[in-house]
């Protein structure tokens, strides 16, 4: 995926220390870009800072919390200190804290909501002076914005509102920048984590995707590269569902030998 055409360009990740945030800030290096990116996780961010640089990446890290109004603040000084300008804003950082049968009370809820759907709109608030001419902002939502295993509702409420968040953005911005989402289904983000990670899956696992696979962290890299490319200028307000097909099968009791189980 490696061919320099992002170089001179910048990009700013949150939760970019491990999982399709770690792929995200690979794959933009890979293409030249310097990257800043934000995650809570002192340890990983500055392990993947570690990589970025070894393969030559200009590169920024920041070990902050992104529900935490003074850290984003802190966190685009350096960013205008060391770039002085940006091109492209992944807002990846999420997290769930359960839901309704385990627990999830007012602060965990509202934890979630900060990290998922706040941080996002303040920190493209805060980097609106920041945005160069043809920048994009990509938001990571899920297809858990539209569907849901029971006990999710911290992370779906948090997925639905960045969807949401997404088209509302693009139409108070537009003419300055282009706000898409991508929302992945099942993305195996074992190998973000451990370079020895061996995937094991079964021949269900896989093949009730129409797309016959489960999903991998390039999978989301390579759609978020396509709605930053400026020759997709006129795609913006877009939320681009990257998950094998798995939201279009429609399933019921007793087909493809399937038995709800409640």
């Amino acid at each position: 995926m490696e061919n320099r055409q992002l170089a001179g360009k910048v990009c700013v990740v949150t939760g970019g220390a491990l999982g399709i945030g770690r792929c995200l800030t690979h794959v933009f290096a890979l293409q030249g870009a310097d990257v800043a990116f934000i995650d809570l996780n002192a340890q990983a961010g500055a392990e993947t800072e570690r990589l970025l640089m070894q393969e030559g990446a200009r590169t920024l890290f920041y070990a902050g919390d992104v529900a935490k109004k003074e850290e984003l603040e802190a966190f685009t000084r350096r960013i205008e200190d060391c770039f002085g300008g940006v091109d492209f804003l992944i807002n990846n950082a999420c997290l769930t804290k359960g839901g309704i049968h385990s627990g999830c009370g007012w602060e965990e809820f509202d934890y979630v909501q900060r990290v998922g759907v706040v941080a996002p709109y303040y920190l493209t608030k805060l980097l609106l002076p920041l945005f160069r001419p043809g920048a994009s902002i990509v938001n990571i939502s899920s297809t858990r914005a539209s569907m849901s295993q029971a006990d999710t509702e911290s992370y779906t409420a948090a997925k639905g509102g960045i969807a949401a968040l997404t088209h509302g953005l693009a139409v108070s911005l537009a003419g300055r920048v282009r706000v898409n989402a991508v929302s992945p289904g099942w993305i195996d983000v074992g190998a973000c984590h451990d370079p020895g990670y061996k995937p094991s899956y079964s021949r269900a696992d896989k093949e009730q995707h129409p797309a016959g696979r489960v999903g991998d962290p390039d999978d989301i890299a390579r759609a978020v590269l396509f709605l930053c490319d400026e020759r997709n200028s006129f795609i913006t307000g877009a939320n681009l569902t990257i998950d094998g097909g798995m939201t279009r099968r429609m399933i019921y009791d007793g087909d493809e030998g399937w038995r709800y189980r409640p």
